[in-house]
């Protein structure tokens, strides 16, 4: 739960003027609102925002080193918290408006209209999937609640079972689908993840069932709650908007999930613990995901690029996660938007990390002279 806050003293706003440039991202809802409102090139500003001025930004505000204090109370983050509890609520009031209202506006021609909903996947998949991946690891039932909504959105509400139950656990190893192994060009990663992360996200499921000897289809699997929740958003895009808001609506899903395993790529790219011999791997710990201390694509993406630190302690709260400079972490040369779009372009993609890689794999393990078998996506491993 949210704590009360019932008045605002000094320190109250400075706790708030620390948390303000988190808030940038909620910019996104309005600017949404008013491409829809004058059309034509102002479209092109939603996914100008994320990808393109953030990524200036970060040229010019360079890296934030620093580091939160982890003995922050409930109310020092009370203001960083309250960010994506806004957003749920902002961005199904904006999703579900805009497919009542596009299919009826006039002024919109069809190219208008699937350029504002590719920039609402953008916006859906950059923030709300990110947000929901900040929920999805509270221990509340609300914020979990929140999370499942934000990803019943676009469809893929698997990804809390896949990212919980899978991701977390076999990181860096072959058993993890959406670790992206040395060499695996974004364009066979995507659909290979697609197909593998729903397979295992269910399996998971099923297995913790098992083992309660409960079967897969017992109510307390969570797959139903996704499903339900899914199917609610397809039918209430269907009576506001027709066929084409549903339509609408299944693109901008589509746009979102795209988004999200763009970054899920290039997050733990060519990196891989170390296997100790009868399917054991070692610990997770920081230097088995990429870092990023750009400062501005943190703010718009509330500390995801401290993703070494998100593994080392899945369970702190986005202002709390810490940086770590090169000596113990792997470090990305720019922040997410611009190596997501360079994710896009394997040969590029391959010659700014492959040599990142192999330097990374010098470092923490110059014991290993054959990386035959860490270089090709193995049969993952039973569980």
């Amino acid at each position: 739960m949210i704590p009360q806050y019932p008045d605002i003293s000094r320190e109250d706003l400075r706790r708030l003027s620390r948390a303000l440039p988190f808030w940038m991202s909620l910019g996104l809802i309005p600017l949404t609102w008013l491409a829809t409102y004058f059309g034509g090139w102002t479209i092109a500003l939603i996914p100008a925002v994320t990808w393109y001025l953030f990524s200036i930004l970060d040229a010019i505000v360079g890296l934030e080193l620093d580091n939160a204090d982890l003995e922050a109370t409930e109310n020092d983050l009370y203001w960083y918290r309250l960010i994506t509890m806004i957003w749920v609520p902002a961005q199904f009031v904006t999703l579900f408006g805009l497919i009542w209202y596009v299919p009826q506006a006039e002024h919109l021609g069809l190219l208008e209209r699937v350029g504002l909903f590719f920039g609402v996947g953008v916006v859906t998949g950059t923030i709300g999937i990110n947000y929901s991946h900040e929920l999805m690891h509270q221990k509340n039932r609300i914020e979990r609640g929140l999370a499942d909504l934000l990803l019943a959105m676009v469809l893929y509400s698997h990804f809390r079972s896949e990212h919980l139950l899978v991701h977390h656990r076999y990181v860096a190893t072959p058993r993890d689908p959406v670790t992206a192994q040395y060499n695996e060009g974004f364009h066979r990663f995507y659909p290979r993840v697609l197909r593998q992360s729903l397979h295992s996200a269910f399996k998971a499921e099923a297995d913790m069932l098992a083992r309660k000897n409960l079967p897969w289809h017992d109510v307390s699997n969570p797959f139903w709650k996704f499903w339900g929740l899914q199917a609610g958003c397809l039918v209430l895009a269907l009576l506001l908007g027709g066929w084409s808001g549903l339509l609408l609506f299944l693109f901008q899903a589509g746009i979102a999930i795209w988004q999200l395993e763009l970054v899920n790529y290039i997050e733990h790219y060519g990196l891989t613990r170390k296997h100790l011999g009868a399917g054991k791997y070692e610990h997770v710990k920081p230097h088995h995901s990429w870092n990023a201390a750009h400062k501005a694509s943190n703010w718009l993406l509330i500390n995801l690029q401290r993703h070494s630190d998100h593994h080392y302690k899945p369970d702190r709260r986005f202002p709390l996660l810490q940086n770590y400079g090169a000596d113990e972490a792997p470090q990305l040369p720019f922040g997410y938007p611009v190596m997501t779009m360079a994710a896009m372009v394997p040969p590029l993609w391959r010659r700014i990390m492959n040599p990142k890689v192999r330097q990374w794999r010098r470092m923490y393990y110059p014991e290993i002279s054959d990386w035959t078998d860490y270089n090709k996506r193995q049969t993952p491993m039973p569980r």
